[in-house]
């Protein structure tokens, strides 16, 4: 059984081109998302040709991506499964027409780290009047604060988070730079959440515990067998999600309270200690006499 997550955190399971192109996998993975407690489900929308600049394509062999679009039948499919799972319904637009596509269907807008200087791309997600989550990876000070003066100026009452990051697959634990996150929440003054690209449990349980991170985008597979997965170390695995909701769920227990006499489950074993009168054990009056 996936211990469910707790009521304080959210999990954006992020499929990137984990569906495979197999619209019975995306419902496999929502299911999965929703089983183990996830807040949301995040797709991305591409096209090769309005991604890259077509000499890059040639001279780089990317042709092969083309396969990993993900197939524009699958928007409403994959957002009526969603709304019959009661689970969030996100997507990444990688050009201005898949902003227009996305907009019926989705519950939010998650801007790339790689996207993050298009302008145009931002003000028209604004006026969809989604929520939007922004990755801050690769960025610096005036880069988001332009995200921040753009934002206000289109509409000021625009919901969004940004999501500090590490733009590197996987992501090195000594270049996360943790420290960011206080000060993204005090120049943007909202939630600031985190995009985890290291698959570290160690590393999100620090943020949850010691920054007072909520939010949490993590790539996800369900078997081992996604495109993405097979290519990278940054994606997880349910089991592995599962695992860090438990503990985190489970951590006031864990911790205990202020004081030291047996636990309950010591109750039984304190009869067999050795004997102080011969060193013995069980105690003398487990043995049958004083």
């Amino acid at each position: 059984m996936y211990e469910k997550m707790s009521k304080d955190i959210k999990i954006i399971a992020e499929i990137c081109s984990n569906h495979n192109n197999d619209i019975n996998r995306c419902y496999k993975l929502i299911d999965k998302a929703k089983e183990i407690g996830c807040y949301a489900i995040k797709f991305q929308l591409f096209k090769l040709d309005q991604l890259f600049h077509s000499s890059f394509i040639k001279s780089n062999k990317l042709n092969k991506l083309k396969k990993r679009e993900l197939n524009l039948d699958y928007l409403p499919k994959i957002s009526k499964h969603c709304k019959k799972k009661k689970i969030k319904f996100g997507c990444t637009p990688f050009d201005l027409e898949s902003v227009d596509l996305l907009a019926p269907y989705v519950d939010f807008f998650k801007i790339s780290s790689y996207e993050i200087l298009w302008e145009n791309l931002l003000k028209k997600i604004i006026t969809k009047k989604k929520e939007i989550l922004i990755s801050t990876g690769m960025s610096n000070e005036k880069e988001v604060n332009n995200i921040i003066k753009i934002i206000k100026k289109v509409n000021h009452k625009t919901k969004f988070s940004f999501l500090h990051c590490v733009s590197a697959y996987p992501a090195q634990i000594k270049e996360c730079n943790l420290n960011s996150i206080p000060y993204l929440k005090k120049i943007s003054k909202t939630d600031v959440g985190w995009s985890d690209h290291t698959v570290n449990s160690l590393l999100i349980y620090k943020l949850y515990r010691d920054f007072n991170v909520r939010l949490f985008e993590l790539h996800f597979d369900l078997d081992g067998k996604g495109w993405e997965f097979k290519e990278s170390e940054h994606c997880w695995l349910p089991n592995q999600i599962s695992e860090l909701l438990y503990f985190i769920k489970n951590e006031r227990i864990i911790e205990g309270k202020y004081h030291k006499k047996p636990s309950k489950s010591e109750l039984k074993e304190k009869l067999f200690r050795a004997d102080p009168a011969d060193g013995l054990r069980p105690l003398k009056k487990v043995r049958g006499f004083e």
